[in-house]
């Protein structure tokens, strides 16, 4: 399994099914400083090649064979496959930028 992560516009928080990301509601999703965008993140099983079955029907002695596709697999229903989506150190290098990350400490002004 693999970590993913979606940058989305806050008014896209909405269509979010929670139920498919590790954030609990919209509320709980991180934003960026000017507060136009958020993140979600969850957890992908990445498939690199196609991998089939054969078994034997005990009832009916027809054999089938299920094969499952090579690709990528758990992604949330707001995905689309326009969307960037980031890979954990890519995310980490993203949060770090004046768009995510507020000035540190030692750049605001003293607090009385």
């Amino acid at each position: 399994m693999e970590k993913r992560f979606l940058i989305l516009n806050v008014s896209d928080l909405a269509n979010v099914n929670f139920n498919q990301v590790m954030q609990t509601s919209a509320e709980t999703c991180r934003r960026s400083v000017d507060g136009t965008k958020a993140f979600v993140k969850y957890f992908v099983n990445v498939v690199t090649e196609d991998i089939s079955e054969t078994c034997e029907d005990p009832e009916t002695g027809t054999t089938n064979t299920v094969t499952l596709a090579a690709g990528v697999y758990g992604r949330p229903d707001i995905y689309t496959s326009d969307m960037a989506e980031y890979m954990h150190a890519e995310m980490l290098a993203l949060l770090v930028t004046p768009d995510w990350a507020s000035p540190a400490a030692e750049d605001a002004p003293p607090t009385p």
